[in-house]
């Protein structure tokens, strides 16, 4: 496909305004700002009712992208960089934006010809106007443009860009200008609002301001040239975009590395190269000197992107450009620098990971207006600016008096410690889905698809919203019957693949289910009736641990009598006898147990099964949910460490006086390891504990909720170390480097000869168990390579006929939720039907609306559900962070989900939506598309269609490699049903979409 995008006729954008309107939303905008007439400020001697809006990026390229812009809140548009190189001159490596976490780009100014953004940014002029005064948003004068321009002054000066800066100054004589103008006053029957006199009332004054953005390495004599020739020449407000460079290397480094960024390489040349602080400052001086001599204001712009090296082909190129929440600290320390050296008289604008948690700060502390691209780029998109417009709504306008250092230094020092900018311990995990997208019906829930055993977590978090306990309960046992372990120590991979992640934190889902299970318990237990057996068949469980248990339920619920043998007291297995009771009280674990007793499973304990043949003379079907009970080993040069699974049973056992010493160290990264520790420091008689690892906390395996609750116990990161030998209450380990990083993120690691001490009267080890595979010999169970029983992937089943294995002793050590997997799995296999069904009812779609673009911490107080986005009804990501529109939901009569088509010619393949897309996929390849005509199809692999008539509904369609005329409207078997609706509806009542 093409990266070029189509810019869309003036009276085609009001066409499609006007009609979407009347669905409720504007570019996909459903939540208009409505702004304060009398609340405004002033800059540049105009109004402005709120001070922010997009910055120079991919949010005001396009007409479409700075109104969806200005409808959700902005009113300050600093508009696309333009400079000599433009159009299909301008390299731009393709995908252009990666805006998962931190973000990071490689495009720098518009795509489009300068004729192209000038048309753009003309149309997008009157656009907001009339939206201002026909949907009452605001003030038809109360927002300003900002043109962005550079790089060079040979360029600045050239007649195409002097054209364009002359030409925002006063519009009047431009083709575009009279085009608009005449289409609403040709039109005006289409508003309710609009005015003759509004219309002729616009003013060609477009912009009075310009931001100067340079390019790296830039002279500050060139700069000052630049701003003079700006202030003196052109007469316009001047700002100049400043870099993070002017910080230093040795500062830059040291705080990134601070922040967790260390992995982020980057090296001094630009801080040598770039305009130095020594030279910036009287340089300013002397600029404001100036400006002011001429009545005109002027100021920096906070910051420019940070240059930073590719490393793991994060983008294609070499070096791309850092911004979001990693620039923040970086832009806020060159703003106090300044604010310092200035006693704070120098005007600063903003940008580098400004959002809704620290907007109100920064403006607060004097520098406005603040310009954002990244939290744009997440899902919510442009909807996240009317949270931000309400913050400003509800105070007095700023006035400029001084930039507050003070004020500014609290910020930065708060952003060292702030966890909306430093980098989490651990990296984040994928969301991804490993399947393509389909091109109809996409929308699912990623924390579902996480789950192990897809929970049905949108309908249970819905229901618990509500207060209905007892019906989220009864959607939890549907499939995980053991509710309160999981909804206490669960692993959840489901809040790792929660999009809220892409907000602010995940929803708790792990308590709600918590929540859930003891406000519905005693209803649900009341009314609880053990299926009748149905089956002459019966089944014996081995090991009570989540998986026997699991399957003991399913195979009960499926009319099989069935008995599980636990060789302990009591049933639960690891999560009763190893794991601490700090983290999971043992009543608890006995709701759960009566839980698997209600549904008819018969439960032994303090019998071990030595015998599988003697158990099969008495039972049709055995299950082995034996549990990872051989110890892993860890061999030293001397010593004998204790295995960490004996020492937890151990603790368990004396309530915490275990014989340990004052210092203990535990080897290993794991879960395991950081139960270990923390119950090790929990001890009786122990003073300190060593976390002992070969790598770095970011490259343990534990989750970071497992390594942030033994950082908080008090356990000690012994990192980059390798235990060598034990002896006379010391631990000698060598000292490890990390290598450089290699594609997928992990680092090498290697030996170096110094040895590290740590104290250790105790060593333990956490190095992972290991299947208890003798059992298995010598029951006759086949086992593969690495001593594990073979089994068929689908049922479980071992080489003994009618013999499964199930959880922990299948594969290893895992975790609760995998456990209940693989119980249900046998069960299944063995009564030869499906045991639970998957549940899902359609969420409110305004209720949903209203939360997309909202960033909202989570609140212990209440249910948790008042975050959830309900993905599986409305997942819209790809349209929401795609900053073209060009991802488009449609409501299709007669589908229950909305679908998902993708606009050809409003992309410029930035690859944004494949960031965000659950799928596999990126929408913008991958999603059925709309082409604007047969030469941008032919252009193109996508699979889609363009409309050749929209009057007769003929179509140039193309399907699994194939491509046809299409009728709309009748039958071919070559379109299937929910395509063909696709189409029609597109032609139907969406024909603004079709050029």
């Amino acid at each position: 496909m093409s990266d070029i995008m189509t810019p869309i006729p003036f009276g085609k954008l009001m066409d499609w305004i006007i009609k979407e309107h009347k669905t409720g939303s504007v570019f996909g905008v459903k939540r208009p700002f409505i702004a304060d007439k009398k609340n405004t400020a002033t800059i540049f001697g105009r109004s402005l009712e709120t001070p922010f809006g997009p910055a120079a990026g991919p949010h005001t390229q396009l007409t479409q992208n700075i109104v969806a812009s200005y409808v959700a809140g902005s009113r300050f548009f600093e508009l696309k960089t333009v400079q000599k190189l433009d159009g299909e001159d301008l390299p731009v490596s393709k995908p252009c934006i990666r805006a998962e976490d931190e973000c990071y780009n490689c495009e720098w100014s518009t795509e489009l010809y300068v004729p192209q953004a000038y048309d753009e940014y003309v149309k997008a002029w009157f656009a907001c106007k009339v939206l201002a005064k026909e949907y009452g948003l605001g003030s038809m004068d109360g927002f300003q443009f900002n043109m962005s321009v550079g790089y060079d002054l040979e360029g600045i000066q050239t007649e195409k860009i002097d054209r364009f800066i002359e030409g925002m100054k006063d519009a009047s004589g431009a083709p575009i200008f009279t085009e608009c103008r005449q289409w609403l006053l040709d039109n005006l029957d289409r508003f309710e609002n609009l005015t003759r006199d509004d219309v002729e009332g616009i003013s060609p004054e477009v912009c009075n301001c310009i931001t100067l953005s340079t390019l790296h390495g830039c002279p500050p004599q060139e700069i000052e040239r630049i701003a003079k020739y700006l202030i003196e020449k052109k007469q316009v407000h001047t700002f100049i975009k400043c870099n993070p460079t002017l910080l230093g290397y040795d500062y830059a480094r040291r705080l990134m590395d601070e922040m967790g960024y260390d992995y982020v390489a980057f090296g001094d040349f630009h801080f040598k190269d770039d305009l130095q602080y020594e030279d910036a400052v009287p340089m300013l001086k002397r600029l404001q000197a100036l400006a002011d001599e001429k009545g005109l204001e002027f100021g920096v712009k906070i910051t420019n992107t940070f240059p930073v090296d590719v490393k793991q082909n994060e983008l294609p190129s070499e070096e791309m450009y850092m911004s979001g929440k990693s620039l923040y600290a970086l832009s806020l320390s060159v703003a106090l620098k300044l604010a310092d050296d200035f006693d704070g008289k120098l005007r600063i604008s903003y940008s580098g990971g400004a959002d809704y948690f620290n907007i109100e700060k920064i403006v607060d502390a004097g520098i406005w207006p603040v310009t954002m691209a990244t939290t744009m780029l997440k899902p919510g998109g442009y909807q996240r600016l009317e949270q931000i417009g309400r913050l400003f709504a509800a105070k007095k306008a700023p006035v400029f008096e001084s930039v507050d250092a003070a004020k500014v230094r609290t910020l930065v020092e708060g952003a060292k410690t702030d966890r909306h900018h430093v980098k989490a311990v651990k990296p984040l995990p994928s969301r991804k889905i490993n399947r393509p997208v389909p091109l109809a019906d996409c929308f699912i829930a990623p924390c579902q698809e996480g789950c192990p055993i897809h929970q049905d977590i949108t309908q249970y978090l819905q229901l618990a919203g509500e207060g209905k306990y007892e019906e989220a309960l009864k959607v939890i046992l549907n499939k995980n019957p053991l509710p309160f372990i999981t909804g206490t120590i669960c692993a959840h991979n489901c809040m790792s693949k929660c999009t809220r992640n892409f907000y602010e934190t995940p929803v708790n889902i792990r308590r709600t289910k918590l929540e859930s299970a003891e406000g519905g318990y005693e209803a649900v237990m009341e009314d609880f009736k053990a299926p009748a057996v149905s089956s002459d068949k019966k089944a014996a469980v081995v090991g009570g641990g989540p998986a026997g248990l699991a399957a003991a339920f399913f195979l009960a619920r499926g009319g099989m009598k069935v008995t599980v043998f636990e060789k302990e007291a009591k049933m639960g297995g690891v999560v009763r006898n190893v794991i601490p009771a700090f983290r999971i009280p043992d009543s608890a674990i006995d709701r759960d147990v009566k839980i698997i007793e209600a549904m008819g499973a018969e439960l032994v304990n303090g019998k071990e099964i030595q015998s599988i043949e003697t158990l099969k003379k008495e039972y049709d079907y055995v299950v082995l949910a034996l549990g990872a009970s051989q110890p892993g080993e860890l061999r030293l040069e001397a010593g004998e460490p204790v295995n960490a699974l004996e020492f937890l049973a151990e603790f368990k056992a004396t309530d915490g006086k275990a014989k340990l010493g004052k210092n203990v160290a535990v080897i290993g990264g794991g879960n395991t390891a950081m139960d270990t520790a923390r119950a090790a420091k929990r001890n009786a008689g122990v003073e300190k504990v060593s976390l002992v690892y070969r790598r770095t906390r970011r490259y343990m395996p534990a989750d970071e909720e497992e390594l942030a609750m033994a950082l908080e116990d008090g356990v000690e990161f012994a990192e980059l170390l390798s235990p060598v030998r034990q002896e006379n209450g010391v631990l000698y380990c060598k000292k490890m480097v990390l290598g450089d990083l290699d594609a997928s993120g992990r680092r090498g690691v290697a030996e170096t000869d110094k040895i590290i001490e740590v104290p250790a009267d105790t060593v333990i080890a956490a190095v992972g168990e290991k299947v208890p595979s003798g059992f298995y010999e010598a029951n006759g169970i086949a086992l593969d390579s690495r001593k594990r029983p073979q089994v068929n992937p689908d049922t479980l089943e071992t080489s003994i006929r009618g013999v499964y294995a199930a959880g922990d002793g299948l594969f290893g050590p895992a975790t609760v939720v995998e456990g209940i997997r693989d119980g249900r799995k046998a069960a299944e296999a063995i009564l030869g039907k499906g045991l639970a069904e998957d549940l899902f009812k359609l969420s409110d779609e305004k209720t949903i609306a209203d939360r997309k673009g909202n960033l909202a911490e989570e609140d212990v107080t209440e249910t948790d559900s008042s975050r959830c986005l309900s993905c599986s009804s409305y997942c819209e990501n790809c349209m929401e962070v795609c900053p073209n529109r060009a991802n488009i939901a449609l409501a299709v009569y007669g589908m229950e989900k909305h679908q998902i088509i993708h606009v050809d010619y409003m992309c410029n393949e930035c690859g944004n939506c494949r960031s965000f897309c659950p799928w596999d996929s990126a929408p913008y390849m991958d999603k059925f598309t709309l082409f604007a005509n047969e030469a941008d199809m032919a252009d193109s692999a996508n699979q889609g269609f363009t409309v050749l008539n929209v009057h007769s509904g003929a179509c140039r369609v193309r399907l699994l490699g194939n491509e046809f005329a299409y009728q709309s409207g009748t039958a071919d078997e070559r379109v299937p049903e929910k395509i063909a609706k696709i189409i029609e509806t597109v032609i139907c009542d969406y024909s603004y979409l079709i050029l």
